[in-house]
């Protein structure tokens, strides 16, 4: 009988850079990682790269200029509306720069009391007690006046004060707008970029019907000026600050890159181990209340074998119900054989109560996201095991 379930292990990996054979270097650092550590590679293992080096390796990359080139050939007017951009320095300053780089002036509408992924921009208690409420449209010099001196917990910024000097910053007028209606733009200015993520179609289509010339941060260098990098699905979303006039673009190879790390990790154990690219996991800070979900994926690549959604019975539920009466070696046997005789299919059913219904994808990247996470870790590559298994296979 196995004693452990589920095993994750992060795989440090050299320090990768634009043009390395990325595959190669998965491959090795796993082969390496076996050796040291001792352990064997198994049907159904897991190996998961961060979508940061995917991007890196791939030499996908914009500028500044590359930005402001696309949005001045879609916005000639140089006066556009930018609708609930991320609230932060890394997604979104960089790009920030490029539209104020290419426009004379930004009417920048903002939801409140925070953005879209809970990065927040006043203080909730002021709200409450004061005028306005979550119908309201509040002014630039309004939310001066009530709640500009408002600062991040985590980063100690004012993002509306960090946002207004950056785009002054490149010779470019801006106003503010605060509110949680996307049709209050239309008040102001009849071009707009939207940039939301998770809900960038509703959004998009929205103001369209309504008149506007509208396009996504998904739109924008969803194709390459010159020689720039661009991709064709996600555009600037999932991007992150490079340099101060660098942006890496989320990954577009992604798909080549797990099918060969898979060839690869097949011909050397004979094992069929399955291969994703992950970014953020979708995870709640409970401090901050930040949802880590700024790509607009998890997964933009992933093999066959991770295509669905778990199909588990609740443990919990079947031992405090079905099997009340059970105990020890007797309700161990019940519940594996409960688990080997379960339904193809148990979407609706009782017993799955309390599982959590996300794709296999969005769960295996939120637990590879919090294993490697972003800083000094040094471990790109994520490898798990047992996380099929089940009480049956012992």
């Amino acid at each position: 009988m196995r004693c452990v379930g589920t095993v994750v292990r992060g795989i440090r990996t050299p320090i990768i850079k634009e043009d390395d054979d990325l595959t190669t270097i998965v491959v090795d650092s796993l082969m390496q990682a076996k050796e040291s550590e001792g352990f064997e590679f198994r049907d159904k293992d897991i190996v998961a790269i961060t979508e940061a080096v995917v991007g890196i390796s791939e030499g996908n990359y914009v500028t500044v200029d590359d930005v402001a080139q696309d949005l001045e050939n879609k916005f000639p007017s140089k006066n556009i509306g930018v609708v609930n951009p991320i609230l932060s320095r890394n997604r979104f300053s960089i790009i920030l720069k490029g539209i104020a780089r290419a426009m004379d002036k930004i009417t920048l509408l903002t939801s409140f009391p925070a953005d879209e992924v809970g990065n927040g921009i006043l203080d909730e208690e002021i709200l409450d007690a004061s005028e306005y409420n979550l119908g309201s449209v509040i002014s630039e010099s309004e939310y001066a006046e009530t709640f500009g001196s408002w600062k991040h917990p985590f980063t100690g910024i004012n993002m509306i004060d960090f946002y207004r000097e950056l785009i002054e910053s490149e010779d470019c007028e801006v106003e503010f707008v605060f509110s949680n209606d996307v049709k209050t733009i239309l008040d102001y200015v009849n071009d707009i970029l939207t940039c939301d993520i998770h809900t960038r179609y509703k959004t998009t289509k929205l103001l369209k019907s309504m008149g506007a010339n509208v396009y996504g941060l998904h739109e924008v260098l969803s194709e390459p000026v010159g020689d720039s990098g661009f991709n064709p699905d996600y555009g600037l979303l999932g991007s992150n600050k490079a340099t101060e006039e660098r942006l890496k673009l989320f990954p577009k190879t992604g798909d080549a890159v797990v099918r060969e790390v898979q060839k690869r990790l097949i011909d050397l154990t004979g094992k069929q181990i399955e291969v994703m690219v992950y970014g953020d996991g979708a995870f709640k800070d409970p401090v901050g209340k930040i949802w880590e979900l700024a790509d607009p994926v998890v997964s933009p690549a992933h093999t066959d074998g991770l295509v669905g959604y778990p199909n588990e019975i609740k443990l919990k539920y079947v031992s405090d119900n079905k099997f009340a009466d059970l105990k020890g070696d007797e309700l161990k046997e019940a519940i594996k054989e409960e688990i080997r005789s379960k339904d193809k299919d148990l979407t609706g059913q009782m017993i799955t109560e309390g599982t959590t219904p996300r794709v296999l994808t969005d769960l295996i990247g939120s637990l590879c996201d919090l294993t490697s996470g972003s800083g000094d870790k040094g471990t790109p590559v994520i490898f798990i095991q047992g996380y099929f298994d089940n009480l049956a296979d012992d």
